[in-house]
């Protein structure tokens, strides 16, 4: 999908980096949701190192990401109305002694308590994503340096999904699963610290929350978004689940953690080249753009199980997820009712680790039929989430003009 991008003079990601707190914060976050990465791979090869089934691991990977899903938006309201820094370090306190937990049992032969220690360390994961992203228009009080901010924030969550499964993969295949497991629990107490000894993690909310109970899910252009998000979230569940079937199926454990930093490469460089050269139109345009050329270059990966070939495939379609997720971000704090900005950005988070869960699940309900049966998950789930936004786009066009922030 051709694009035409051009030059802008507005601030770039050096100047974003160079306010204050910003680059502590930033970097305190990506540590501390390391274990949103590292996780679910570390789940699916603790039982398969175990001689568990596929199902089981991606049961416990879903409702990991399921629990991540539902306790994030419960979470950010707490930080609406609470402080950052309050909530953050009480959820990184369970979080990491349900890891510590997981470590010590084996998951494989104590399913029950594997899967409830599951849903705990998931539900009780951190809101530092969420708080960041609700962050931004006070940490950069500038319009036009926002949107650098926000593709700041995509591209360097890419970094992630390079290291999380990268480092849950290589300790598991030199150490062992439990190490894997433990060091979630370490690399999510260590981020979570660092972000509530700075002081935005203590500011107090700014501006009134809006009385209704259905807090920022009043929007329908923010409803839009959200159902797209859950159909990327399916994309990439199922693709983590590719991946290990695909590594099962050439007796290369790299593999299932290759795959996933190969898109998260991807994304890294393409979030980077869309940072130096904006896109020379709407928000609302834009994110359609990036939803259509994602969907187009995922559609390969039905093609081919050779594993030179997956993992250059891989890379591809991330070159348009930076993109997405950051006019994805953009749009819905724009679109959500005043007071509500920490609760939407972690409703956007939430569903797609709800997509995440449905998508390891089907995609490891369907292992047993064959990588092509695995592989069409993703496929037709990265099609949907463009389809979805192609059909309803109006809904996205207030939030292309910014409102009002007070620093």
């Amino acid at each position: 999908m051709p694009l035409s991008p051009v030059r802008s003079s507005r601030p770039g990601m050096r100047d974003v980096l160079a306010r204050p707190h910003v680059a502590a914060m930033l970097a305190g976050t990506l540590v501390g949701r390391l274990p949103a990465a590292m996780a679910p791979i570390a789940l699916l090869l603790a039982v398969r190192a175990a001689g568990g089934p596929v199902l089981l691991g991606g049961a416990l990977a879903a409702l990991y990401g399921l629990a991540a899903a539902i306790g994030q938006p419960l979470l950010g309201r707490l930080v609406d109305r609470t402080l950052l820094a309050l909530v953050a370090a009480t959820s990184a306190a369970v979080s990491g002694a349900a890891f510590t937990a997981l470590a010590l049992i084996g998951c494989a032969d104590h399913p029950v308590a594997a899967a409830a220690l599951a849903v705990l360390a998931g539900a009780a994961t951190p809101p530092l994503e969420a708080g960041l992203r609700a962050l931004w228009p006070r940490l950069v009080p500038d319009p036009r340096a926002q949107h650098a901010a926000y593709t700041l924030d995509s591209v360097s969550q890419e970094s992630v999904f390079v290291t999380g499964p990268l480092l849950a993969t290589g300790l598991c295949q030199l150490l062992s699963p439990a190490a894997a497991l433990a060091a979630c629990a370490l690399a999510g107490a260590a981020g979570t610290l660092a972000v509530a000894l700075r002081d935005p993690a203590r500011w107090a909310p700014n501006g009134r929350r809006a009385g209704h109970w259905a807090g920022p899910l009043r929007s329908r252009g923010l409803l839009l978004l959200l159902a797209s998000m859950t159909l990327l979230g399916v994309n990439l569940g199922a693709f983590n689940v590719l991946a290990v079937a695909l590594a099962d199926r050439h007796a290369s454990g790299w593999l299932a953690g290759l795959l996933p930093a190969a898109l998260a490469v991807g994304s890294l460089l393409g979030g980077l080249a869309y940072a130096r050269s904006p896109w020379s139109m709407p928000l609302a345009r834009q994110l359609l753009c990036a939803a259509g050329g994602y969907a187009i270059l995922f559609a390969p990966l039905a093609f081919t199980t050779l594993s030179a070939a997956v993992v250059a495939l891989s890379a591809c379609p991330g070159l348009y997820l930076s993109p997405l997720l950051a006019n994805s971000f953009i749009l819905s704090e724009r679109l959500a009712p005043p007071g509500t900005a920490t609760e939407a950005a972690a409703w956007m988070i939430a569903v797609i680790g709800v997509g995440q869960a449905l998508g390891t699940a089907l995609a490891g309900r369907l292992a047993e039929h064959g990588t092509a049966a695995v592989a069409a998950v993703p496929v037709l789930a990265a099609a949907l989430a463009a389809a979805a936004l192609l059909a309803r786009n109006d809904l996205l066009a207030p939030a292309n003009t910014p409102r009002e922030k007070t620093a």
